[in-house]
């Protein structure tokens, strides 16, 4: 790779990716929305293009370079909060992300990595169960799934080798939604005990800095029309991680199980299998989850001191 666009280049993943792009000696055009804050670096091999995902057929119109190899999609409105089900949002993603595989194409660009979810899997068996009822955010999964399938058919018409990279939990330093890992630290920053369910569920979690790298060799290395889970490679149930975390930050509280109900579904740790993309790509996570959280809390805390 010599040359790629981001779509999504200021959200969690996307800054991250751009910074080991760019540390890799690639040039990035990054996309972002015209509402967008640019909180990306200064660099002589980064442009920044503003395009909004319903404007995004308009890209090759700000896009003057014809020598780009690779496409990342990142962006996806509603990836966190009440968006997550809103019905019509996620089906639209759906739609802007066959659209920029078109616009990729267009571009001339070979390659399309997508940035998928481990909620794919965990969408599939919550409405194929019988007699189950899926909560809304299986929602956000439906649209990453339906985006899947989709995206897949349409590359294979149109000769444009896509790779699908399915994310298991991302966290780490820049992340600033109220998810699982981030809402437990700020917790435990205050001295408040959190309260979990009983953490029976198979779970991952993997450190950012190890996703910006997996999906940098994922669109080095990686085969086309292949899925790769960008993980720890050592998932397992959810407690254990969350006692690792509360040894690493926060040994002095009480991590409270059992007081939450779990509705969600529980995968088979088979689903958070990492060897293909290790064999593949050369990728494997080098962040344990002691040290990422660790390491999360120093830059919240950080951050609540410039508020």
């Amino acid at each position: 790779m010599k040359k790629v666009i981001v779509t999504g280049a200021t959200g969690f993943v996307g800054q991250a990716l751009t910074g080991e792009l760019l540390d890799q000696g690639i040039s990035v055009i990054a996309v972002i929305r015209q509402d967008s804050r640019n909180k990306l670096p200064v660099h002589d091999q980064l442009e920044v293009v503003y395009c909004d995902l319903n404007s995004i057929e308009e890209l090759k119109n700000w896009i003057s370079t014809t020598d780009i190899d690779t496409f990342y999609h990142l962006a996806w409105d509603g990836s966190a909060g009440a968006k997550r089900a809103d019905t019509a949002l996620q089906l639209q993603n759906a739609q802007w992300t066959v659209d920029c595989i078109r616009v990729a194409k267009e571009l001339g660009c070979k390659r399309f990595i997508c940035a998928g979810s481990i909620m794919e899997h965990e969408t599939m068996a919550a409405a194929y169960t019988r007699g189950n009822k899926p909560g809304l955010g299986y929602i956000y999964g439906g649209g990453k799934l339906i985006a899947h399938v989709m995206s897949m058919a349409v590359a294979a018409d149109i000769g444009m080798e896509l790779i699908w990279a399915e994310i298991t939990n991302a966290y780490g330093p820049g992340e600033t939604s109220p998810r699982l890992v981030n809402s437990t630290i700020r917790k435990c920053i205050n001295g408040e005990s959190p309260q979990f369910t009983s953490g029976t569920q198979n779970y991952d979690f993997v450190y950012i800095d190890d996703v910006a790298r997996a999906f940098y060799l994922i669109g080095k290395n990686g085969k086309p029309f292949n899925e790769y889970i960008i993980g720890s490679s050592l998932a397992r149930p959810l407690k254990e991680f969350l006692l690792e975390m509360k040894e690493s930050i926060a040994p002095e509280l009480d991590f409270d199980f059992g007081d939450i109900p779990f509705t969600g579904i529980d995968l088979p740790l088979s689903k958070f299998d990492c060897s293909a993309t290790e064999a593949d790509t050369g990728f494997r996570a080098e962040i344990s989850f002691a040290e990422g959280t660790w390491r999360t809390m120093e830059w919240i805390k950080e951050q609540e001191k410039h508020k």
